[in-house]
């Protein structure tokens, strides 16, 4: 019998699909309603289930952004043979994203333990959640918003790619939350520091999910959850891509802050009260 049904992987690739990119945590949510439906959350099957459903995610933003994909990695490949295209900017920064998810990996592979064991407690997400809004809040109202995309650098490629650690580590704290909080310290205004999130989470989430997808179909998981699971967050996500970068044209990051710490102080009220399990 599969741990997730089909009704339950609809409801949480929704969740998936409308949080990956939002800088509020989709980790932490999909915790929050795995707990909510009574979803073992450090169950190697649901582990497994909420990285293959990102797969989803991570799909619409291929989509989403194929013209730039194909444009960034036409530099990239002809750059390997020619040495006058290397000047280019794509071909430059096709290298900054692979460099930049080498850190991430790393850690991962080491600390997979702890990411499955205690780290993956909902009192851990809850305080990610409220001191990730502290980072996002100061990050947002000091960032000097006067950098484009096009004067992004290595250095910016491999603080911000870095600093996805923080969400692999801490889930609440948020990978979208991490790297635009961290590209804006860096300056850069808020459309460059959404679209390098995006950028630079397409091989880290990608890289997760094909990984855990033998524990997710090997431990119970079932393949009917799964593709259901992933279609919906696929659909759902490409929605959620087009409005954020409308957003965040035209808005701080503001209303994230608020939203974060309004479910971190209530999943805390949850647990304390015994409604949810750690």
């Amino acid at each position: 019998m599969s741990a997730i049904s089909i009704g339950q992987a609809v409801v949480l690739g929704a969740v998936e699909g409308v949080t990956e990119f939002l800088p509020v945590s989709s980790t932490g949510h999909l915790k929050i309603v795995e707990g909510l439906m009574g979803i073992p959350v450090d169950d190697d099957a649901v582990i497994g289930f909420s990285a293959v459903i990102q797969v989803g995610a991570i799909a619409a933003v291929l989509v989403y952004f194929s013209k730039d994909i194909a444009r960034i990695m036409s530099a990239w490949v002809r750059g390997l043979r020619d040495r006058e295209e290397r000047y280019h900017h794509d071909y430059k920064f096709a290298w900054w994203v692979i460099c930049a998810t080498v850190p991430i990996v790393l850690v991962g592979l080491a600390a997979k333990p702890l990411i499955k064991g205690p780290l993956a407690s909902l009192w851990v997400v809850a305080g990610s959640l409220i001191v990730g809004s502290g980072v996002m809040w100061v990050a947002d109202r000091t960032g000097r918003h006067k950098r484009g995309e096009d004067d992004t650098s290595f250095k910016d490629a491999m603080l911000v790619g870095g600093s996805q650690i923080l969400a692999l580590l801490f889930p609440g704290f948020s990978r979208s939350g991490a790297t635009m909080s961290t590209a804006l310290l860096l300056d850069l205004d808020r459309v460059a520091a959404t679209r390098l999130s995006f950028f630079l989470g397409i091989p880290a989430l990608t890289g997760a999910g094909l990984y855990e997808l033998k524990d997710a179909l090997g431990t119970g998981a079932g393949a009917a959850p799964l593709a259901a699971g992933t279609l919906v967050s696929f659909a759902v996500a490409y929605a959620s891509i087009a409005w954020l970068l409308k957003f965040v044209a035209k808005h701080s990051f503001n209303a994230f802050v608020i939203y974060r710490i309004v479910i971190g102080v209530l999943l805390f009220g949850l647990l304390g009260a015994g409604v949810l399990q750690s």
